[in-house]
């Protein structure tokens, strides 16, 4: 088992420092964190900045936030630093295990993390998966990700999935609210109030979908009544399995991106 008491961010751009605001969120010390960043920003107070790569240090876990390419450029000088004492965090898309491992081949664990930009308000799914632990060092990271919304381990066979449905997700409920919105504007509402409408709407939804002891299906099920305004609006979405079939590709399109990203990552 590990406490994550000390840990080294390496790069903390919009993903990274979300999850930096949603550890101090649910209460981790501002100590706990070191960042390193070349193009810093101004950081919470009790959190230390760096100028430079660190050279040495004690740390529990180094997450890695850098764009994908540059993992090559900052591996060497970093891996004095991942000891066996160490897991390596990674939110590098397309960056597999067997990569990670190969450039921190001392680490005591190394895993991917695929969360979505939800995390700063503890709000996200967040997939993890993960080589060299053990059970209790599994279950010390579960907690330490659980400020953060929902940790999952998933295979790294269905990570390209999980990337696509949870990482890309909100980009995709996103266009649906505009969708939603866009409708209505069509039909006659104003603007303003059709998207806050809209946005609202799907906040509560999903919060009653998250509490209800029923699967989302059943949900739309229960609120269409035989005849009513929700069963036409329905029958429209399902003919022919329409939304579904949309959904799918959708994924479908996120999932080969993100095995495609994978291929080009190991050259």
């Amino acid at each position: 088992m590990i406490t994550f008491d000390n840990i080294l961010f390496i790069g903390c751009g919009n993903m990274a420092g979300a999850m930096l605001d949603g550890w101090l969120a649910g209460g981790m010390r501002p100590q706990a964190f070191t960042i390193f960043d070349p193009a810093p920003r101004d950081y919470p107070e009790g959190v230390t900045a760096l100028d430079a790569m660190p050279e040495s240090g004690d740390f529990d876990a180094i997450l890695i936030g850098v764009k994908p390419h540059m993992l090559g450029d900052i591996a060497e000088s970093l891996a004095p630093l991942a000891g066996s004492g160490t897991v390596i965090l990674s939110i590098l898309a397309g960056v597999e295990l067997e990569t990670l491992r190969r450039r921190f081949p001392e680490a005591r664990g190394v895993v991917r993390v695929m969360p979505n930009l939800a995390v700063a308000l503890g709000k996200s799914p967040v997939g993890l998966a993960q080589d060299g632990l053990d059970e209790g060092d599994r279950d010390s990271l579960v907690r330490l990700f659980d400020p953060l919304g929902l940790p999952e381990w998933v295979g790294e066979a269905d990570f390209d999935l999980f990337t696509a449905l949870a990482g890309s997700g909100p980009a995709f409920v996103y266009r649906v609210i505009d969708a939603l919105a866009q409708g209505a504007v069509e039909l006659g509402f104003p603007h303003d109030k059709a998207v806050r409408t809209a946005t609202a709407m799907v906040e509560g939804a999903a919060a009653l979908a998250s509490h209800s002891a029923d699967d989302p299906g059943t949900l739309a099920d229960k609120v269409a009544s035989p005849g009513g305004t929700t069963r036409a609006g329905l029958e429209v979405l399902d003919r022919d399995q329409a939304v579904f079939k949309l959904m799918q590709a959708t994924l479908a399109a996120g999932r080969d991106r993100s095995a495609e990203m994978s291929r080009e990552a190991r050259g």
